[in-house]
């Protein structure tokens, strides 16, 4: 083991730690009922995904009267009425995607419209609202709980908290909690105060006395624009989808020498909205390759997420396999013009981040160098890490150097004005307290469900006591967010949520490098390169990022970057 290199030794650490996470100490019935357990948690996961899928999809309202569209932006009323016309209806038609969700909630002047829709969102899955309760996830979230509670019992862990963090960064249930709550308390007075000027402007200049959940997106917006005469809807005509596409690559081509191309191969692909791309270096070698899976669609999983096709190591007869990403987003798809022609993608600032945040996890499984593959890429970095890369990308999109590439008039191809630039930047941080918490609120009920877990059903009472100490924003008491929340039920964030708040620290102390010295500055990207997307999960993500940096992360970047402090 001593003569080994650090990887080698890693591979051997991790693979033994793995093996005990995974049962391998136990015996007899244990080892059964662990099995038992790993089964039954795959298909109540799955379950709990499609029950949300299937109340989205079975939801829909069709609305021939314009007038209840009355402050939906034209595009999103041009969607709705090409998926009317899909469905064979009259009208326009809304349902429960999120594209479709977002404009209704955040510029319908119709309040009973936001609140339906929103109280249709709010419930999906669940024993409330206008679903069938069939696809309900209460049983199948409390089976869920209960069974991850058995698993790190068999393991010799207190709660599944604490299993959780045996591959993480943060160690201890404490520190997770500790970091959350300075968060919190740093946060709070600032959210209040956020809090505070929305409903006094809802009060005095929408006339909106009973403020509500379903007033709050709107009313947001509203204040944004009287604050900074601005909205998201103004940037989409420069924000076309292959001029940021195009920007981003440039931005990458930049930071790291490298040269993305449309691969012109003939490749498999699930449909016709999706291209693949290749990665070339500064030699033209191919390095990798990605698909890039744009738009929402009927019975496509909803959300923004990258994924490995293939992972970068050498094979059994020591060839290189190259790395392969999925990158899939739900942006509002081509509209259609009357003759049939597809017409211009055109994206919010909003969606610009996410591009570029599900890239930033894509050039971390692409780009590494790593030739094991435990260690390559994404795989065996520590989870609360491996939001840092993605985190860190979406920096770019708040600087001018970089948005110049990407940003112009998809008809006139006039540049982005310098006025709305500084309207977008300025408000960049508007409400960033209150989100901050949201975050936060989302991530210390899944810690603390994790933790705390009794055998009882405890899981909306701890939500609740969750938002009666931290959140400023009033929920109503139908509201299930949690029987949707597929990060911790369907997907690999359960008792590890705080992994957002944790890289974006992380990013932020990262990307100050760059502030200080030019976002393009090559000494930084290629050390960013090097320290960080190379290496994968061949050193510990606390050596690397030091390796990078020079000192350990702290705090005070991300609440200095948000505006906060």
């Amino acid at each position: 083991f001593k003569q080994f290199n650090k990887t080698q030794q890693k591979v051997i650490t991790d693979a033994l730690r793995d093996f005990k996470l995974a049962g391998v100490a136990l015996e007899g019935n244990k080892k059964k009922r662990y099995q038992e357990i790993q089964l039954k948690l795959a298909d109540l996961s799955n379950k709990y995904e499609h029950n949300i899928m299937d109340t989205t999809d079975a939801w829909s309202k069709v609305i021939t009267d314009e007038l209840l569209l009355s402050g939906i932006p034209e595009l999103s009323k041009q969607q709705f009425k090409q998926i009317a016309e899909e469905k064979n209806k009259k009208g326009w038609l809304i349902n429960l995607d999120f594209p479709s969700y977002y404009a209704v909630i955040t510029y319908a002047d119709n309040r009973e419209l936001r609140k339906e829709l929103y109280t249709a969102y709010c419930t999906r899955a669940s024993d409330q609202g206008p679903h069938d309760k069939k696809y309900d996830n209460s049983e199948n979230m409390f089976e869920i709980l209960k069974l991850r509670h058995e698993e790190a019992l068999l393991l010799g862990f207190n709660n599944f908290a604490e299993y959780s963090l045996a591959t993480k960064m943060a160690k201890k249930t404490e520190v997770v909690l500790h970091f959350l709550t300075e968060l919190a308390e740093k946060t709070k007075s600032v959210a209040t105060d956020e809090w505070a000027m929305l409903t006094t402007f809802a009060a005095e200049d929408l006339k909106i006395k009973d403020f509500s959940a379903w007033d709050v997106a709107y009313a947001s917006e509203k204040l944004q624009q009287k604050l900074h005469n601005f909205t998201q809807e103004q940037l989409r005509p420069y924000f076309e989808v292959n001029h940021v596409v195009e920007g981003l690559f440039s931005v990458v081509h930049k930071l790291y020498n490298l040269t993305i191309v449309e691969g012109t191969k003939n490749i498999d692909k699930w449909h016709n909205d999706v291209k693949f791309y290749e990665i070339l270096n500064d030699q033209k070698q191919l390095i990798a390759g990605f698909y890039l899976d744009l738009y929402a669609r009927p019975k496509k999983r909803g959300g923004a997420w990258m994924d490995d096709c293939c992972i970068r190591h050498l094979n059994k007869n020591h060839q290189l396999q190259l790395p392969i990403a999925f990158l899939t987003c739900n942006f509002t798809p081509p509209l259609k013009d009357p003759d049939g022609k597809e017409q211009a993608a055109l994206l919010t600032h909003d969606e610009v981040l996410t591009l570029f945040h599900e890239f930033g996890h894509g050039l971390h499984h692409m780009l590494t160098k790593v030739e094991i593959a435990s260690l390559s890429g994404i795989n065996g970095v520590a989870w609360d890490a491996v939001e840092f890369p993605s985190q860190f990308m979406e920096n770019w999109c708040w600087h001018k150097e970089a948005i110049a590439g990407m940003a112009y008039h998809y008809q006139t191809k006039e540049p982005l004005p310098d006025d709305l630039f500084v309207k977008l930047i300025s408000s960049k941080n508007f409400q960033s307290g209150m989100q901050m918490l949201r975050q936060i609120e989302f991530a210390l009920f899944d810690f603390r469900i994790h933790k705390e877990f009794n055998g009882n059903n405890e899981i909306q009472t701890i939500l609740t006591n969750v938002r009666n100490k931290f959140s400023v924003v009033p929920v109503p008491a139908f509201n299930r967010f949690q029987h949707s929340f597929s990060h911790i039920f369907a997907g690999g964030y359960a008792a590890g949520y705080y992994s957002y708040k944790w890289a974006e620290v992380l990013a932020a102390d990262a990307f100050s490098r760059f502030e200080k010295a030019g976002i393009f500055d090559k000494y930084w990207g290629e050390k960013f390169l090097h320290c960080i997307l190379e290496k994968g999960g061949s050193e510990e993500a606390l050596d690397l990022f030091i390796a990078f940096q020079g000192r350990e992360p702290n705090v005070d970047a991300l609440l200095k970057q948000s505006g906060i402090l």
